[in-house]
């Protein structure tokens, strides 16, 4: 089977899949593009159990885009604390004035137009307009690229832009063949986090596309996808002071600029 068949026969069994053996998740329980929107945002580099009561919270805390674009610096860096990457919220914030104040408190049922909101790359644009307007867009992330590279036995570096760039205009073409692209989409994603899983024995005996797979055919389901080893992670020593006095601790935010931003003047005092 050529690679444009073999994807156009996945969605069906996949998706079936997904509908009797999907997670009971928060952000699924509608298709509003704003939660959709923020478990996508929150979801990355988080685990997903791990963000699960950080949605909970931020939704009671800011149930709509217009709350998020009204709401104080200091009340959105809170609901963030713990997720890091605070560049993340901050973006959101600047995303949600634009959507309340160019496009009337709705997000842009365009990918275009999605992507350039503060924050939102490819990924998340293909996804919030595929699951929130069911549009045919893809959305590839690594369980995306994990899954296609085993499925089509394909060994190219996946890190690459260019492997990243080629799934994407091939999932493209087969998309309008499904019936709903946002259950696609999510079908790929929990396909990859629960079966097709990295860095282990992929449960191909639970799989549907195990007849598609092949990789599974050749036996080199565990030998894909190439992934190029990463450059070793540069190490810098940092002198960390704590002022405390009378019980209390000396606290400071940092600047927003870099990663490791030296810190300024104290600011406030807060009690241990």
């Amino acid at each position: 089977m050529k690679h444009n068949d073999i994807l156009a026969a996945m969605i069906s069994p996949l998706c079936s899949w997904y509908e009797k053996n999907k997670r009971q998740l928060p952000w699924r329980e509608n298709r509003d593009p704003y939660r959709v929107w923020v478990s996508e945002i929150m979801l990355q580099q988080t685990r997903v159990e791990a963000a699960l009561p950080y949605y909970k919270r931020f939704l009671e805390a800011l149930p709509t885009v217009e709350a998020l674009a009204k709401a104080p610096e200091e009340l959105i860096l809170k609901l963030w604390e713990g997720l890091g990457y605070y560049s993340r919220v901050r973006n959101m914030q600047k995303a949600a004035v634009t959507v309340v104040e160019e496009y009337n408190g709705k997000f842009p049922a365009d990918r275009k137009l999605l992507s350039r909101l503060s924050g939102i790359g490819e990924y998340t644009a293909g996804a919030v307009a595929s699951i929130a307007f069911n549009l045919p867009e893809p959305a590839v992330d690594g369980n995306v690229l994990r899954v296609v590279a085993r499925l089509l036995n394909d060994d190219t570096d996946i890190m690459l832009p260019a492997f990243k760039k080629e799934v994407q205009a091939e999932l493209s073409k087969v998309y309008p063949l499904a019936s709903d692209c946002g259950d696609l989409t999510q079908a790929i994603m929990e396909l990859g986090a629960l079966i097709c899983i990295p860095g282990g024995v992929p449960r191909c005996d639970a799989c549907p596309l195990a007849h598609l797979c092949k990789a599974r055919e050749e036996g080199r389901e565990q030998l894909l996808p190439v992934r190029k080893v990463k450059k070793e992670k540069k190490l810098f020593n940092r002198t960390v002071f704590v002022m405390e006095h009378g019980g209390k601790v000396a606290l400071v935010k940092r600047p927003k600029g870099g990663v490791l931003a030296a810190c300024g003047n104290f600011r406030r005092l807060r009690g241990t």
